[in-house]
């Protein structure tokens, strides 16, 4: 196979780019909700939130997770965003608390005051869903199951977790930054990225449909070869955004 650098525009325009989103406006609503930290509204023109969530076809009442949730800036949205009749289950893995006890705190004070989700933080080998869910969203930490710490196997093992935790047709949104081609996943180690076509590959074989690409995260300017904490590229990295479904 040869081996060439993929910028994200090249690649979405061969992965045929779905529409351009309409948020609905139970997705509006939930941007504007009053719970959320000034903060985290003040990402929102960057992370575009409403287009992707739309993209990924949340709507109330639907049983959704928040895979590998970080500070919580998605689990907020989507409490707001499913209402009261749907749930949230925000999952933090325990390998990153026990690396980091911040992760833990980050947890706890986002799901504070919502009654509507649900935390975890069991390991990643042992996560577990309670009832069939709607959707998974997993932004910017896919490439984090690549890390030298997981065996051979566990990322394709944990897709496979996530297919079994939908419902059939659910959808999985998956966003992460871009790594040039890497069949062998060393770039999430090294950069915190990840190569698209490699990360859609092992998705799909895990028995997942894939639906489509969102160009809007996308930065021809990136190279690519730097980590994604560098202060000269953090915040403006070159990100795919890719849907999957659960076959019906």
């Amino acid at each position: 196979m040869r081996l060439v650098s993929i910028s994200a525009g090249l690649l979405m325009a061969l992965a045929a780019p779905a529409a351009a989103q309409t948020v609905p406006s139970s997705i509006k609503a939930a941007l504007a909700d009053s719970k959320r930290p000034e903060a985290d509204r003040a990402r929102d023109s960057v992370r575009k939130p409403g287009e992707l969530l739309a993209f990924a076809e949340i709507a109330p009442g639907d049983k959704v997770a928040d895979f590998i949730m970080g500070g919580g800036y998605f689990t907020r949205i989507l409490a707001a965003a499913v209402g009261p009749k749907g749930h949230v289950y925000a999952y933090q893995p325990a390998e990153f608390i026990q690396y980091k006890a911040s992760y833990g705190t980050d947890q706890d004070t986002a799901v504070a005051g919502y009654t509507n989700v649900t935390p975890s933080r069991v390991s990643l080998a042992a996560v577990a869903f309670p009832e069939p869910l709607d959707a998974i969203v997993t932004v910017q930490n896919y490439h984090d199951l690549h890390l030298k710490m997981s065996p051979p196997g566990f990322a394709l093992s944990v897709a496979k977790t996530l297919h079994n935790s939908l419902k059939p047709g659910g959808v999985l949104l998956v966003v992460d930054h871009v790594a040039n081609a890497d069949p062998e996943f060393k770039a999430p180690d090294s950069l915190h990225r990840i190569d698209p076509a490699a990360a859609r590959a092992e998705i799909e074989s895990a028995g997942f449909t894939y639906e489509g690409a969102l160009p809007i995260l996308a930065n021809p300017a990136d190279p690519h070869t730097t980590n994604v904490f560098d202060p000269s590229i953090r915040g403006k990295t070159d990100q795919f955004v890719f849907k999957f479904r659960r076959a019906e």
